[in-house]
């Protein structure tokens, strides 16, 4: 319900959704074809060929788009705290994390999903992948799903206690924007933070490399473990930041 109304208030404005439609079409579109020429030129980046970096750009794409879908009331939430708009949140019989993150999709991530997915679909399947390294690489991207939940829980609880959100949500599109290629190209410390300390690798990385049967059974077990933990801290962080929470009236 709260998503249909999201649409309609977005639908309502048809101009304002053929330009933000046509801007994301242009950015996803120039960049594809910057990694094109890229390769073009060098064959090659890390080991990896044209098709795989273009195909690790295609799951950090669905992940990216797919979140931006979900949890685009996550933009909005420093209003809701400033105005006081939260109180009204908390007294009502529904889930405060689930209003506030789920609060209203985006119909124009929605738009972009189906010819993203069926353009990784298209790749995905140059690689002649077997059964199991598909269902790996979608258990994965649930995987990554996860831990990209995680990361916007943790903004969220970041704006409760610090009343701001805009660079946070800023700093985690620029550092998760490091998974459009990769982690491999990067060198050491860089590789192991974006591996461990902020996972944006097996975020995004690692269900790629399934695809491409490049991965092992200890590397799942440990993508698995470390999407459940970044769960576990994120809810666990909010539940503390819910503690610090002072009324806009109060």
């Amino acid at each position: 319900m709260m998503s249909v109304n999201s649409f309609s208030v977005v639908l309502g404005q048809k101009y304002a959704l053929i330009i933000f439609l046509t801007g994301k079409i242009f950015r996803f579109s120039f960049f594809f074809l910057f990694i094109y020429f890229l390769l073009k030129g060098t064959g090659q980046i890390a080991g990896y060929s044209s098709d795989q970096i273009i195909f690790f750009f295609l799951t950090f794409n669905i992940i990216e788009v797919v979140t931006q879908f979900l949890f685009r009331e996550v933009y909005k939430f420093r209003s809701m705290i400033i105005k006081g708009d939260f109180d009204l949140v908390l007294v009502k019989p529904v889930n405060s994390l689930f209003r506030v993150l789920m609060g209203g999709a985006d119909i124009i991530d929605l738009i972009t999903i189906p010819p993203l997915v069926i353009l990784t679909v298209i790749y995905g399947i140059s690689f002649h992948p077997a059964l199991a390294e598909v269902l790996i690489y979608l258990a994965l991207l649930m995987n990554g799903f996860l831990i990209a939940t995680a990361f916007h829980i943790t903004i969220l609880a970041f704006a409760i206690i610090t009343l701001e959100i805009d660079h946070a949500v800023m700093i985690y599109r620029d550092i998760t924007s490091l998974g459009k290629f990769p982690v491999d190209i990067y060198k050491e410390p860089l590789k192991g933070l974006l591996t461990y300390l902020v996972p944006v690798g097996i975020m995004v990385g690692l269900p790629a490399k399934a695809i491409m049967g490049l991965i092992t059974p200890v590397g799942i077990i440990i993508a698995i473990l470390i999407g459940v933990l970044s769960m576990f801290f994120a809810l666990r962080f909010w539940n503390f930041a819910l503690t610090k929470y002072t009324s806009a009236s109060s």
